[in-house]
């Protein structure tokens, strides 16, 4: 067994773009190595600012010979297509075979792809791997062909230690005719830029990476992100402090040096009055520079920087010159703070109308207004004070004017809470303005103080409703304006705050704020009302669309993974429910049910009726599936009662009718559960004893209205057609 070697050394690799190129490299390889008929033991990719790298072990020598079998045509075929068929495996019909398919019989044919040395086979393989990289930014050089994220300076490629003879034409001819653009592969490689930049021999993989270590290149990713790590950790304990936690930054910087170096750096006192989250953005954003903190967990006056080479002088020149550059970064955002506070958020305010939120949902000034009334109405149902959540939302977006935003705009909402602290708005008001975006993923915090639950569900709400209005909704994987983010944030809001809200009303209240809305506020639509149900009988505009996206999104959201999906099918079927803790109060207890014998069983029963109806509205002219009159076979007439089985039945669904629908208005779900529990022995008893199909045609019709009674009455509390075996 061999080992191939493969590195394309190039110009220094955007970091964000590293990890995913290795591992498409790797890919791209082994997929064409497997197509190939050729197996191996391991293939494990690295990559480097200037190199990617990719060992694949266990390869033969001699690729086997490989038989592929080809499908051609039905045997009763036109000519022209068997005549084809031939043509292209190089066959005659004497060498096919017939066999029986799904589809009748059809030709099939097995070719022989002769093998031959590995090594003749791994120059395409290479070819296409480079230039089949899918770089999500790439450039061509002035020199070059093709384009490729970075100039390619050489391609190491060793197979069983020998060079693969590989050619690549990425460059354009010389003109003298010299053919040097013709580049070949090689069995060397370079080390570090600045201390080791001479050319190194290789033999193998291992050869390969203990000469690099040797030339100051840590190869392996994971080892250089653990080599950062231990040395600003050590370096920060020494110093009594710790390394703020920053794994993004950690994966950046690792991208950014073959060799890394931590140093320390200080922080001048006269900047550390200006918000810590700042000076932090500005270190990580513009020189990427980790944060460390002392005891109590705050910022301290120290920064780490990790250089990618050694020094003689300890690191002191490269300290001086980044305590420099952080010193102009700073002094800007330091300014920024100075100047931003001399104007109050609520002057900032008029500012946000020449702001487009969108061409026909109006500027970011409108977005504010609207978000004030929906935030303010929402107060009380959410047990806060109308009056400061329509203060915060108010002010919500005015930070959006302030050059600190405008220098990060990663700070929008924080920024703002430090304004509004600084002009003496209530803590209340100032968190909200900070959480109002809030949560914007998954593993975001999501507020829980009142006030700002009702700011961040008005922006969402708002959002949602206005694009839906104009019909700017998410298609396939294309969501533009992230609505699919704020439907999760609107459920976190409300289940992790415990809320029971009825949507609609809220949607509808939304919808009327927009510009695009045809119809009138209603006299019950006022600012701060705590009506819990708004009745709009005369409003056309309904808001199923909206509240249907949101409710799917349920299917996603963290408070719903324990759940079957086809369980949380059944229930968001049900299109009158609109409460999203008690839609899932109805899953957990369906769930339940359904985990034990008597909801099993009753599934089951169900479903045979339902089946049974379904065949008989079709021998009786009606639809296959649901009917367009729920009953299809009319009202279930007790005197034609013949057998005491069927008689159980019909008593023990009319008495449990009332307490069924009681127990799913007050949200007693588990009641529910334990009322359809209790039908099992009346419908094992009427399925074992009752023939439907009964040869008086009356008969048969109510006994098919009372299956009609009892799919519907188990439907009021799930769709159980939608419920998986």
């Amino acid at each position: 067994m061999a080992e191939f070697l493969l590195e394309l050394f190039s110009e220094e690799i955007p970091a964000r773009m590293q990890a995913r190129a290795a591992e498409d490299l790797k890919s791209l390889v082994t997929d064409a190595l497997k197509a190939a008929g050729l197996a191996f033991g391991r293939a494990e990719a690295f990559v480097t600012p200037r190199r990617l790298a990719l060992v694949v072990d266990g390869l033969p020598a001699v690729r086997p010979d490989v038989v592929e079998e080809r499908k051609g045509p039905k045997v009763d075929a036109p000519s022209q297509a068997i005549d084809g068929f031939l043509k292209a495996t190089g066959l005659t019909l004497d060498q096919c075979e017939q066999r029986d398919t799904p589809k009748g019989k059809a030709w099939f044919a097995s070719l022989t792809i002769p093998g031959g040395p590995t090594a003749d086979l791994l120059p395409e393989v290479i070819r296409k791997a480079i230039l089949g990289l899918p770089w999500p930014k790439s450039m061509r050089a002035a020199e070059q062909v093709v384009r490729w994220v970075r100039p390619l300076h050489h391609v190491l490629a060793l197979f069983d230690g020998q060079v693969v003879p590989f050619r690549y034409d990425l460059h354009k001819p010389d003109i003298d005719g010299s053919g040097e653009w013709a580049k070949e592969a090689v069995g060397s490689t370079v080390g570090h830029r600045f201390l080791a930049p001479g050319r190194i021999a290789v033999s193998g993989f291992n050869d390969y990476r203990a000469k690099l270590l040797d030339a100051y290149v840590l190869l392996d990713r994971e080892e250089r992100k653990a080599l950062i790590r231990e040395q600003v950790e050590a370096q920060a304990k020494a110093a009594g402090l710790a390394l703020r936690d920053d794994p993004g930054l950690l994966e950046e910087v690792a991208g950014l040096v073959e060799w890394p170096v931590a140093h320390f750096g200080r922080i001048d006192d006269a900047f550390m009055a200006v918000p810590e989250e700042v000076l932090v953005t500005s270190m990580r954003t513009h020189q990427r520079y980790f944060a460390l903190e002392g005891a109590d967990g705050k910022l301290a006056p120290r920064f780490a920087v990790v250089a990618n080479t050694e020094t003689r002088d300890g690191g002191a020149t490269v300290i001086d010159g980044n305590e420099r550059v952080l010193r102009a970064r700073l002094s800007d955002a330091k300014f920024f703070w100075d100047q931003d506070r001399k104007t109050p958020l609520e002057d900032r305010v008029k500012s946000l109308e020449p702001i487009i939120f969108h061409a026909k949902l109006g500027s970011v000034a409108q977005k504010v207004e609207r978000m004030a009334a929906l935030a303010a109405w929402l107060a009380p149902k959410l047990g806060a004070d109308p009056a400061q959540a329509d203060r915060a939302a108010r002010l919500a977006k005015a930070d959006l004017t302030t050059d600190m935003v405008g220098e990060f705009p990663e700070l929008q909402g924080l920024m703002g809470r430090y304004y509004a602290l600084a002009q003496g708005e209530d803590p209340a008001v100032a968190d909200a303005i900070a959480d109002h975006y809030k949560p914007v993923g998954p593993g975001d915090r999501c507020p829980t103080a009142p006030v700002s639950v009702a700011v961040a569900l008005a922006d969402k709400l708002d959002t949602l409703a206005g694009f839906f209005a104009i019909d700017e909704t998410p298609t396939g994987s294309r969501d533009p304006y992230a609505l699919r983010r704020a439907a999760l944030g609107v459920i976190r809001l409300i289940v992790e705050g415990g809320y029971h809200l009825n949507l609609k009303d809220i949607l509808r209240f939304a919808h009327h704020q927009h510009p695009v809305s045809k119809h009138h506020l209603k006299d019950d639509m006022v600012k701060g009302s705590s009506t819990s149900t708004l009745r709009y009988a005369s409003d056309p505009w309904y808001p199923e669309g909206v509240l249907q996206f949101i409710l799917s999104r349920l299917r996603f959201s963290d408070a719903a993974k324990s759940y079957r999906h086809d369980v949380i099918e059944a229930v968001l079927a049900l299109a009158e429910e609109d409460d999203v803790l008690r839609l899932l109060a109805r899953i957990e207890a369906l769930q339940a049910f359904l985990d034990g014998e008597d909801g099993s069983n009753l599934l089951t029963a169900y479903r045979r009726a339902r089946n049974i109806v379904r065949i008989e509205r079709r021998k009786d002219g009606g639809v296959e599936a649901e009917a367009d009159e729920p009953k299809f076979f009319g009202e279930v007439d007790p005197a034609r009662f013949a057998m005491a089985e069927e008689r159980a039945l019909f008593e023990r669904l009319a008495a449990d009718a009332q307490p069924l629908r009681a127990a799913l208005v007050v949200g007693d779900f588990a009641g529910a559960m334990t009322t359809l529990a209790g039908w099992r022995p009346a419908v094992d008893a009427f399925f074992d004893a009752v023939l439907v199909n009964d040869p008086d045609p009356a008969q048969r019709r109510n006994r098919l209205a009372l299956l009609e009674d009892l799919a519907r009455s188990m439907d009021a509390v799930a769709d159980f057609s939608k419920v998986e075996g």
